[in-house]
């Protein structure tokens, strides 16, 4: 899948630019039922097979709520179910104060997870925020 993603237009130019790479973190329950997170995955490979990229950080975030499926959900609802989902470890959260941050997640469907990490790191000073999945619902008609 890493390697699919290498082939998009930007990407490369995406982990170059970036300073830290974060993956989407899971709860708890749900890392416990599946045994590990696709998207630190896929950043795991993105970074091997990128020479020079940013420092991959596991770590860093930090899913607070086991928040219910999204996938009956709309995009404001969705959001309002993620608001206070997602945090900084707060021993690297000086960290990403003016640091470009890429944001690594497998699927996006309305972009509301992204979006609510993407609004907290940038609530912690973050200079920029990206995001790259490895792929993309359809839009609804």
């Amino acid at each position: 899948m890493a390697q699919l993603m290498l082939q998009a237009p930007h990407t490369r130019q995406l982990l170059q630019q970036a300073e830290l790479v974060l993956a989407v973190p899971l709860s708890a329950t749900r890392l416990r039922e599946r045994g590990y997170n696709q998207a630190l995955q896929l950043a795991r490979a993105l970074q091997r097979q990128t020479p020079g990229s940013a420092v991959l950080h596991s770590g860093w975030l930090l899913r607070l709520a086991d928040t219910p499926a999204q996938v009956q959900l709309g995009r404001t609802a969705r959001l309002r179910n993620l608001r206070h989902a997602f945090a900084i470890e707060p021993r690297h959260a000086a960290a990403v104060c003016g640091r470009q941050v890429l944001l690594v997640d497998d699927v996006m469907t309305t972009g509301a997870t992204l979006a609510a990490v993407a609004n907290m790191l940038l609530a912690h000073g973050a200079s920029a925020v990206d995001a790259m999945v490895f792929a993309r619902t359809p839009l609804p008609d």
